[in-house]
């Protein structure tokens, strides 16, 4: 049984502000679900926080590409390196964020160690690029991008290691219907399923067939990203861009299982969760539950 280790990573780095002179409130996720025992319900280790950089854009504007580029670049070696000391221990580790650039410091540290495979279970496939879109800057929004190779190289080339993750290597689950980057996704050969599919083809056995291919002898292993958007807003509100016709809390679950548990899987983090947007609670405590049951013993 390896050990699980909870891992603080607090950056809202790569968000929009929601209102002019305001900051992402996603990087108290961690605090709110440490709150509702998530330590203890995992029986996992403590792993400390990744202290990012301050939240400031400066005078960004739209063309200028990535914002808080260099304070991204500077955090993610760091958030790397706490991740990897956990991975070759053999540990688990839960990284609990933060918004999605944190997902570039799980990148880059399996980078380091081997070639991994990324399950994304995300509402969107967060793959905005100078090759598909004018509107670059916010990682959070780019960092399947970022980690494939795509854009400023300060983002995509740290160390050397460009890029950190193979297209071939990726699987993404939970995106909209009317995705508009399916296409080019498919195009790269980097499978996807909408929820659409998911509900036609039962989660449970989307999951299992895409271990298939993420538990082949030519990966070392993979890493999931799970970002709460992917859950539907009547359950999941507090989140910088809810989408209509996401998953129920069952669903993301029976997707979510099969995945942790399997022995090739190298460990999970958790982002965009906003404890500003929910004032009572409610999507907290639905997102907290879903993961330790996903870990949980059947």
């Amino acid at each position: 049984m390896r050990t699980v280790v909870i891992i603080d990573a607090p950056s809202n780095l790569g968000l929009r502000p929601p209102a002019p002179g305001t900051v992402p409130g996603c990087y108290k996720l961690a605090g709110a679900l440490r709150e509702r025992g998530i330590l203890r319900r995992l029986n996992a280790v403590e792993g400390g926080v990744v202290v990012p950089p301050r939240y400031d854009r400066g005078d960004w504007k739209e063309g200028d590409g990535v914002f808080n580029a260099a304070a991204i670049a500077a955090y993610t070696p760091r958030l790397a390196d706490r991740i990897e000391r956990h991975v070759r221990a053999g540990d688990l580790p839960v990284v609990l964020g933060g918004d999605c650039s944190i997902q570039l410091g799980a990148s880059l540290a399996l980078r380091r160690v081997g070639r991994f495979g990324l399950a994304a279970v995300d509402a969107s496939a967060d793959f905005r690029h100078p090759g598909n879109s004018d509107r670059v800057g916010a990682a959070g929004g780019e960092e399947l991008a970022l980690a494939t190779g795509r854009g400023q190289r300060d983002l995509t080339d740290l160390e050397g290691l460009r890029p950190y993750l193979r297209d071939e290597d990726v699987r993404l689950f939970g995106m909209r219907d009317e995705d508009e980057d399916r296409a080019e996704l498919g195009e790269l050969g980097i499978p996807t399923v909408t929820v659409g599919e998911l509900r036609q083809w039962g989660a449970d056995k989307v999951a299992r067939k895409a271990l298939r291919g993420l538990e082949h002898d030519d990966l070392d292993g993979f890493w999931v990203h799970l970002d709460a958007d992917v859950l539907d807003p009547s359950v999941m509100p507090a989140v910088d861009a809810p989408d209509a016709d996401g998953l129920h809390p069952d669903e993301l679950l029976a997707l979510l299982r099969p995945l942790l548990r399997s022995p090739r899987c190298v460990g999970l983090n958790v982002t965009i969760y906003d404890p500003d947007l929910d004032p009572d609670g409610t999507a907290g405590d639905i997102l907290t539950d879903v993961v330790v049951a996903a870990f949980a013993e059947s």
